[in-house]
């Protein structure tokens, strides 16, 4: 099943590049030799959508491309498309969003295209001292706070447009992600454990996750999603926007920020324990568990899709994201020397496929 797994992605890949470049050179817009966005571990992925890395004919303008002839992927695509223009007119929005331009959007015989403009960085995110870092992500974590629906008339908005999560709908979707990984590890008793205390958690204060619901909230806040540019933020990946836990972006942020920088996670961890309430700083520990609840099942259901180094890497994922969901449930930080040890051997299970997607992920 791991290697249909693979083949099945890279056919779908070879032919879906292939009906892209044709209707692009059309549109005048031609792919960048390496595409390595749609290598390495990208089969596991739910979704068959590329993309790409192209350029503009015209001017040589350097574009991201997405593309998909799935319904799934083209249904994607154009749920992006509607949240890319509604969102800046959010009458209740008070702060703006500023994203990449869309250059093109068009459904044409069955392939659903979506270009925009590549925005340049001066440097990486990471790149950035640590003070700079914790001064973007924090007005960026603020100006989604700031977009909140607070009466019926901004519920009927975004009915149509906007996912919308809820303390129920969290639940749900935790209870999902525990029995997919009961199906797919039944023999790792500890984490099962882990998943039934996080669940019990989740549980005790659902009223707390109500209680922070209804604010803009970007699913997948995380610096390859992210470019900054002239101290001005720009999202990208608007699929992940939805209504939820207001503390959902922050639990996404700070569970990446606890293996690429530590010290930024404790810093954002601080400020909230300190300048918000006791139940806002539950919230945020809610989310977080939530969050890697979600990915331990993105990795228990990948067990049957990976052999070799993928498959012993897998497996130690669940085992390092597990011990930091147990720290979370306690309050306690992740010791610096488990962190360091998991990243080493990630590093050395990796493919070198994989290590050029993530290079990528810094630039794209």
């Amino acid at each position: 099943m791991a290697t249909d797994a693979k083949k099945e992605w890279d056919a779908y890949r070879t032919n879906e590049l292939t009906r892209v470049r044709t209707r692009l050179t059309k549109l005048g817009y031609s792919l960048s030799p390496n595409q390595v966005h749609v290598s390495g571990e990208r089969f596991l992925m739910s979704g068959k959508k590329l993309v790409l890395v192209g350029t503009r004919l015209s001017d040589t303008k350097r574009v991201i491309i997405k593309a998909s002839s799935d319904a799934n992927g083209a249904k994607e695509i154009e749920s992006e498309h509607q949240l890319r223009v509604t969102l800046p007119h959010l009458p209740f929005a008070y702060q703006s969003f500023p994203a990449p331009e869309e250059l093109l959007f068009e459904k044409h015989d069955g392939l659903t295209v979506a270009i925009t403009g590549f925005i340049p960085e001066e440097k990486r995110f990471l790149e950035y001292p640590l003070r700079k870092q914790f001064v973007l992500a924090l007005k960026e974590l603020k100006a989604q706070e700031a977009t909140h629906t607070v009466a019926y008339g901004h519920d009927r908005i975004i009915r149509h447009i906007f996912e919308k999560a809820d303390a129920k709908s969290y639940l749900a979707d935790f209870s999902s992600f525990a029995h997919d990984i009961d199906t797919n590890t039944p023999k790792n008793a500890s984490l099962q454990e882990t998943i039934k205390n996080a669940a019990t958690f989740l549980i005790n204060h659902v009223k707390t996750i109500e209680q922070y619901c209804g604010f803009l909230t970007h699913t997948d806040f995380v610096p390859h999603n992210l470019r900054v540019t002239q101290e001005q933020v720009y999202l990208l990946d608007h699929t992940s926007f939805r209504f939820g836990n207001k503390y959902e972006s922050w639990a996404r942020f700070l569970n990446y920020m606890l293996l690429y920088n530590q010290p930024l996670e404790q810093t954002l961890v601080e400020y909230v324990r300190e300048n918000r309430t006791p139940e806002e700083y539950l919230s945020l520990r809610l989310m977080r568990a939530f969050k890697l609840g979600q990915l331990l099942a993105y990795y228990a259901r990948s067990l049957t899709r990976t052999t070799g180094d993928l498959h012993t890497l897998t497996q130690a994922r669940l085992d390092f994201w597990a011990e930091v969901l147990d720290a979370i449930l306690v309050d306690e930080p992740v010791s610096p020397e488990t962190i360091e040890n998991y990243k080493t051997r990630r590093d050395a299970l990796r493919s070198e496929e994989e290590k050029a997607r993530q290079r990528e992920f810094a630039q794209v």
